[in-house]
Order: structure tokens, then sequence, then C-alpha cells
């Protein structure tokens, strides 16, 4: 794993966390990417509140006109934080914000509305609007039950991300499953998904110069 050393200045990522078990590991991974001095936006859609905890202070509620990270933005605050022409924009907001955007995990319903381009709350309102022309990194680690993950669908789905539109998947792995079964379809292990986003970080500077 690349050392702090390696990281020339913070750069800014975008964490979308969508409604598998494997949300609780946000915390973890906000904490590692403080760590190598990243600063870090999550965006929790609504089945992934299920499974984190913002009460505690790791991940205050964010602020559209001050942005401090960590922090966090959920699906209401689109909404509340535009009321007449001119007001901010927060999926525009955060889509400029950011250098990578990295969905971890990616669960099949997230999946499926990415690539037929559905954009029904704050995540795939950024994924929508995500700068393709740039060329700026969309990063997926994809997790689901072994069934949902060997649907002929789901394979299909993730070639289009990655083959179309040229985004980076953290294969699933084997590993217990919450139901209790032994399968594919976990999702890559917190030091697998760090990185990967710090080698695409690094890609990025290597660009730059």
């Amino acid at each position: 794993m690349m050392s702090n050393n390696e990281s020339q200045h913070r750069r800014r990522l975008l964490l979308g966390v969508t409604g598998s078990v494997a949300a609780i590991k946000v915390n973890e991974l906000v904490r590692n990417f403080n760590i190598h001095n990243i600063d870090t936006i999550v965006i929790p859609t609504e089945r992934a509140k299920h499974f984190i905890n913002f009460k505690d202070s790791w991940c205050p509620h964010g602020s559209v006109a001050v942005i401090k990270t960590p922090c966090y933005f959920e699906d209401n605050d689109e909404w509340s934080s535009w009321k007449i022409r001119g007001d901010p924009v927060l999926h525009i907001i955060l889509r400029d914000w950011a250098d990578v955007l990295l969905i971890a995990p990616l669960d099949a319903n997230t999946l499926a509305k990415m690539t037929v381009g559905l954009c029904d709350n704050l995540l795939t309102n950024v994924v929508r609007a995500w700068d393709l022309k740039k060329r700026k990194p969309l990063i997926v680690a994809p997790a689901m039950n072994t069934a949902m993950f060997e649907h002929p669908l789901t394979r299909q789905h993730l070639d289009m991300l990655t083959k179309t539109f040229g985004y980076i998947e953290i294969p699933c792995i084997e590993k217990t499953l919450m139901c209790g079964q032994t399968g594919i379809g976990g999702m890559a292990s917190v030091e697998t998904i760090i990185e990967q986003t710090l080698k695409t970080f690094q890609q990025i500077s290597n660009d730059e110069i």
C-alpha cells in the first residue's frame, strides 16, 4: 500500500454508499482515506443509511455553504439547498468538487440504475452528471448475494460500466455472506479498496505532470 509520503497534497473523494450490509465499512474507509490525506464526502442512499450510524461525530452532516470534510450529504439536501434559480445545485457542486467518485458498496439496484441512466437520488444524480469528457475516474466495488451476482444481468451491467464508460471495477470476493452462505459477491476488502483508490489518485498526479 502507498505511504503518506507519496501523496503531494490532499485529494477530493466522493464516497457513494448503497444498500448493502457492506455499508458498515464506510467508517473504516473514511478513516483510512483521511490518513492518506484524502478529503472525503459520503453520499449514502436511503437504504444505505439503514447500516450507517451518522449520529457519531466521525462524519457530520455537510453544509453547502462551507464544505468541511469528512461530511455526508443525503437525498433531502439536494432539494433543501435549492429554492430559486441561481441557488446551488448540490449534485453539480459535488461533481465539480471531487477528483474521484468511489461507490463502495455498489448494490445490484444502483448498478442497474447506472446502466440505464436513472437519477432518482443524490448519488445517481452525481453519477449521471459525472464528467466523462475530463475522464474523471469512477470506481465501483460491487457487493450482493451470490444468487444476485451470478445473474447474467450483473455481468452485463458491470461490463457496460467498465467497457462503455471506462469505470474501474474492484471485483467481488468469495466469502461468508450475511445470509450465512459462502460464495462470490462480497465486497472487496477495505485494504483492496484503499489500494485501488490510492493508485487511481497517483495516476491522476502522473497525468498532471
